[in-house]
């Protein structure tokens, strides 16, 4: 399978997810989602009552959001501009009028302060800083060493804290070498062991050694917060249950609630850079109104 298609379908799957997510996103109680939306098939509304109150079906997150900026400043860049990611970053928000969070809040508060995009990022341990990492896999397919370089300089703008800023560099390892050719199991254990500054070994050992538990449960017991240590395991746990099957990985992520849309980001970005276009839902492709841009931007880029 050709490596374009393949990181074609890494973005694709990382924006569905979140797309996915949207509905039941940040309702902890996984009953309570399943009583709402039943075993959710395809992108959902969120409801009035929810953080993502000003979204409609086929919309998605603030991840999702800021992913888009990144694929549209590294389409016009041909990779990470930092700069010019920061620029239309800053702009999102200041006419933003979906959720924003607390790392967010922060590093617009460093931003006013005077601080760059070197020194803007909050202390956040959400693991969401790392899931817009997917335009960059796409872009930067055949450099691994600049992509590991673009995912952490990327999710630090946002999200300084060597945690976080690892979990990207691993994720970013695991799509590409599911790019060329290794399967997912053998991605995740490969990004294992690169060796990090801050990235504990075992949390990559523990999510792996759950893969025969249901992920709803596994995620329960992980955590299923945004916070890194439980999302993380969350992602390598459904990766490793599913390999095979990115529909059932998001559609598992999504219904053990919680932080759902950083999770089924990057699980459908590795299990897509995996499993190539087919794998992913064509009927969730045509709910997502993004599509057309994401497909138009993609076709543009070498």
């Amino acid at each position: 399978m050709d490596v374009r298609d393949k990181a074609r379908a890494a973005v694709l799957a990382s924006l569905a997810g979140d797309c996915l997510a949207l509905g039941p996103h940040w309702i902890y109680d996984a009953a309570a989602i399943a009583a709402r939306f039943g075993r959710v098939q395809g992108p959902t509304a969120p409801g009035p009552d929810t953080y993502h109150k000003n979204r409609g079906l086929g919309q998605f997150t603030h991840y999702g959001d800021q992913a888009m900026v990144l694929l549209r400043s590294t389409a016009a860049a041909g990779g990470l501009d930092l700069a010019d990611f920061f620029g239309r970053w800053r702009a999102l928000f200041a006419r933003y009028d979906g959720y924003v969070d607390g790392a967010t809040r922060q590093t617009l508060a460093r931003i006013d302060f005077g601080e760059g995009p070197e020194g803007s990022g909050s202390p956040s341990l959400d693991l969401a800083g790392a899931a817009r990492i997917a335009p960059l896999v796409f872009a930067l397919r055949e450099d691994l060493p600049g992509l590991v370089a673009a995912a952490r300089a990327q999710t630090r703008m946002t999200h300084n804290s060597p945690l976080v800023v690892d979990a990207a560099e691993f994720f970013a390892r695991a799509a590409h070498a599911a790019l060329h050719g290794a399967d997912p199991a053998a991605a995740l254990a490969g990004a294992a062991r690169a060796g990090y500054v801050a990235l504990p070994a075992a949390w990559v050992e523990q999510g792996v050694a759950a893969a025969g538990e249901d992920s709803v449960a596994a995620i329960a017991r992980f955590g299923q917060s945004c916070h890194v240590d439980g999302a993380f395991r969350g992602v390598v746990q459904l990766v490793a249950r599913h390999p095979g099957d990115l529909r059932g990985a998001l559609v598992d992520c999504v219904m053990a609630g919680g932080d759902s849309a950083a999770r089924a980001m990057l699980a459908g970005l590795v299990l897509g850079a995996a499993l190539g276009p087919d794998a992913v839902p064509g009927e969730w492709l045509a709910a997502m109104r993004a599509t057309p841009e994401v497909e138009g931007l993609l076709a543009g880029m070498p």
